[in-house]
């Protein structure tokens, strides 16, 4: 069928099908904006793929002007909107999974389309590459990336094959931008003076974003953090003002999800924006006080994001601890660390206890000596942990063995005072571990690493510790225990 029959299939265009590119799409986006019946609708839509497919460059792309330009801005928009999310007026921001039933359909009907014109698209570009249609194609980019974004994921409104229909579109805009990747589709070319499509993708979204409507489209928030991810070093930082009010936003909210997902976003902004610009207009204290009123929830999943935004967010506010000069002055490197160690403490749940044992690590590392303000209740927790087994995985022991060896590399010079207990503590340890049902490579892992400690300790106290394992009887420990102790009182002195 040539373009004639499928203007009169239509009810485009006069009888001998003749009828402009312009007056086609506007006629065609009346009709489809004027029906209801989803089943037209289709019917429109795959006619409209086939005009597309079968219609001449030269009369889908004739001198392009901006208002032929805003009729194809204006079609697709249409078109994408058949498949937008029903909107939800409740304060959930969710909706039943029936409610997007019709959605996976529409949307793969609606990709059919604007892969027929963006193949049009490419090969008008390889034939004449015209500056008019590369224009043309920056204009709809920004609406592909976003549609196909939004259908892209794993969510209640997508299926297998709208997801498959997405991905083929969104590398269909990565192509019609001439990009080797979206990463480069969003982020532009700055040595070519070509901006990406990030800017104009966040206008579009901007009025969605705002506090009154960000929880009516439930897929708002995943194209937004999926954008943003997307984009690092040096480009986000021209979007800033743009990125960082939506992700503070979204971290706000009283739902975990939400939260994890706004943290989410805020880390790859720390990450990925000078410290300079951070701390502009009070940003940085600003998103400080946002994460540390997150610490005091018992979700492992928030706690498992916040911790790790939140040091990096203290290099960007505090000196390096090593280099804040003499006499050191309590930072919030301290603040937050107190913080931790209160609630690890007192913490029983074996999900959050291994987040915490985890992340503890990462802060003894960034904090270097001053650790030794808190090596009372940092013993303290140390000694606790040691004592709970966290099985099958036991990641929370081996988190705080590896705490407890930074700890004593770090701060060797007060370990001395505190051999007793925490030696006393290692061998209990290599008891029960010796006489728990583990995995055989596991239980090796937990005693090797606690003898390491022990070595550690040993060398802190100056040898001191070896006279004591010497004198303990052989015939009262296992043999796992013993070759353990035997490791350490076979290694040299310390000078």
């Amino acid at each position: 069928m040539d373009v004639a029959h499928v203007l009169q299939e239509m009810r485009i265009g006069d009888e001998a099908g003749s009828c402009s590119v312009l007056a086609a799409f506007s006629r065609i986006r009346e009709r489809f904006e004027a029906e209801d019946a989803p089943e037209r609708r289709a019917r429109i839509l795959e006619e409209t793929a086939g005009l597309l497919a079968r219609a001449p460059l030269d009369r889908l792309f004739p001198e392009l002007s901006d208002e032929l330009r805003g009729q194809y801005l204006g079609l697709v928009n249409s078109f994408t909107r058949h498949a937008a999310l029903p909107p939800c007026d409740t304060d959930s921001g969710a909706l039943c999974a029936k409610s997007y039933a019709d959605i996976p359909a529409r949307a793969q009907a609606v990709s059919t389309v604007l892969l027929a014109l963006s193949v049009q698209i490419q090969k008008a570009l390889e034939d004449q590459n015209s500056p008019a249609v590369r224009s043309l194609a920056r204009t709809l980019a920004p609406t592909f990336c976003i549609f196909s974004i939004t259908h892209l994921l794993e969510q209640p409104w997508t299926s297998a094959a709208s997801r498959r229909s997405a991905r083929e579109l969104l590398a269909a805009a990565v192509a019609l931008t001439d990009s080797s990747s979206v990463q480069e589709m969003l982020s532009g070319r700055p040595e070519q003076e070509q901006k990406g499509a990030l800017g104009p993708v966040l206008d579009a979204l901007q009025p969605e974003l705002t506090k009154e409507r960000w929880k009516r489209n439930q897929a708002v928030k995943h194209v937004f953090s999926w954008v943003l991810v997307q984009v690092g070093r040096p480009w986000l930082t021209e979007y800033l003002e743009k990125v960082f009010p939506p992700s503070l936003l979204i971290s706000d909210d009283y739902h975990t999800e939400n939260k994890v997902l706004g943290v989410h976003c805020l880390h790859h902004i720390v990450l990925n924006v000078p410290a300079a610009d951070l701390r502009q207009f009070n940003r940085a204290q600003v998103l400080y006080h946002a994460l540390f009123s997150h610490l005091h929830t018992s979700e492992a999943v928030l706690i498992q994001v916040v911790l790790p935004c939140l040091l990096d967010l203290l290099s960007v506010l505090e000196k390096p601890p090593v280099h804040s000069g003499l006499p050191r002055k309590p930072t919030r490197f301290d603040d937050v660390l107190r913080h931790i160690l209160t609630y690890m403490e007192m913490e029983h749940k074996l999900d959050l206890r291994r987040v915490y044992a985890k992340n503890l690590v990462l802060f003894i590392e960034r904090m270097g000596i001053v650790i030794v303000r808190h090596l009372k209740r940092l013993e303290r927790v140390i000694v606790g942990y040691l004592e709970v087994p966290d099985a099958p995985e036991e990641k929370a022991r081996l988190s705080i063995l590896d705490a407890l060896q930074k700890t004593l590399q770090i701060a060797w010079p007060r370990m001395e005072r505190r051999m007793g207990s925490l030696a006393q503590s290692l061998l209990r340890f290599l008891v029960d571990v010796s006489s728990e049902s583990l995995p055989p490579q596991l239980k090796e892992q937990l005693m090797t690493q606690a003898s390491h400690c022990l070595l550690l300790l040993d060398h802190c106290s100056k040898g001191k510790l070896q006279s004591l394992l010497r004198e303990l009887d052989s015939s009262c420990v296992s043999e796992p225990v013993l070759k353990c102790i035997q490791k350490v009182t076979a290694a040299p002195l310390c000078q």
